[in-house]
């Protein structure tokens, strides 16, 4: 016999007792009921005060007595810009730690040079997340278009490898990136240490990493008292390697015997066409690639700069987890920053 609208609703408040928050899917699949019988007994429901709706989740009103959510409760949305390369480590760090924390992680992709990243985020709220860790398409230039959403957002949100200037609409959200203008410096100590007096720089223009990049470039050369180079620009990244190997071989021959490239793949691509101009890594210029995810399967194995990537991740989900716990107890904004390291390999000289 077919439960009467009373008897499904007295289930629902007596399911949401026991669970506390929990997404209208599952309370239809744990009830065994239609989805849309449910969101309409839901409606009814909050209507009359008996409970409270928020981004495709339900529980007890405010003050009504109810289980306090426990990390093995929270189902957490990450926003990214691609999959693949970087960004696999830093979401493997965070599915890490939600794993062990006995979250659930929901995965939403704004490809770069995309305005999608409103809408994504958006999607990911409707599926009733409780919390969201976001990495924007900021502009190299800085947060231009993302738009006072940022700052608007209903859920507690951390920004992951960026941070909002303080002027801006997200400057308020807790954030985890790496400290990358610290890794180029680490760069540039190194190869200084190497007698190298002049360091060329051959960086892409896209992302908000490379803005950092181009950033720590500039103070490294200022801080360690290097001849200044005016940087190569990598404008299509993967296509163009001749242009920028030509530029390369144009800083050798007037001495300059260094060069930083960002990222990975534009250092391995320049290696080979190097060669064939008849410059060798590391015997004719020294390099140091940026990112650290294929450099060590390089030939010659490229020394690199290798941002915190799976500890990023991390790190934004458990402070995720503890703004989720602390609820409105004054838990203050976090900016975090995380320290890049030198691999040391054969791509500079120097080594065995």
């Amino acid at each position: 016999m077919a439960l009467t609208a009373e008897e499904r609703r007295a289930r629902i408040l007596d399911a949401v007792r026991e669970l506390g928050t929990v997404r209208v899917v599952d309370l239809a699949e744990r009830l065994g009921l239609a989805a849309v019988t449910v969101r309409r007994d839901i409606a009814a429901l909050a209507d009359n005060g008996l409970l409270h709706r928020s981004h495709g989740a339900v529980s007890l009103p405010r003050g009504a007595a109810a289980p306090a959510p426990t990390g093995r409760d929270r189902v957490i949305g990450m926003l990214v810009p691609t999959v693949g390369s970087y960004f696999d480590e830093i979401i493997d760090g965070a599915r890490t730690a939600a794993t062990a924390a006995g979250a659930r992680l929901v995965l939403g992709i704004a490809p770069y040079g995309a305005t999608e990243d409103r809408a994504q985020a958006e999607q990911l709220l409707e599926s009733g997340v409780d919390g969201l860790l976001v990495t924007p398409n900021w502009t190299p230039e800085g947060p231009g278009g993302v738009g006072a959403w940022i700052g608007e957002l209903p859920l507690p949100t951390v920004l992951v490898e960026r941070r909002a200037p303080a002027d801006s609409a997200g400057a308020g959200l807790d954030s985890v990136a790496s400290d990358h203008r610290h890794g180029v410096i680490l760069a540039l100590r190194h190869l200084t240490g190497l007698g190298h007096g002049a360091v060329m720089l051959a960086a892409r223009q896209d992302t908000w990493t490379a803005f950092q990049v181009r950033a720590g470039y500039a103070e490294g050369v200022r801080l360690l008292g290097l001849e200044p180079q005016p940087v190569i620009g990598i404008e299509h990244p993967g296509q163009d390697s001749e242009a920028v190997a030509e530029r390369i071989a144009e800083g050798v021959a007037q001495g300059v015997r260094a060069v930083l490239v960002h990222n990975d793949q534009e250092a391995i691509q320049l290696v080979p066409i190097l060669r064939a101009r008849g410059l060798r890594v590391p015997e004719d210029v020294a390099m140091i690639s940026y990112d650290d995810v294929f450099a060590a399967l390089a030939a010659p194995p490229l020394t690199a700069v290798a941002p915190p990537k799976r500890a990023v991740g991390g790190a934004a989900l458990e402070l995720l987890l503890r703004r989720l716990d602390s609820g409105d107890a004054g838990l203050p904004v976090h900016h975090v920053e995380l320290l890049p390291e030198l691999k040391i390999r054969t791509s500079c000289g120097g080594v065995g």
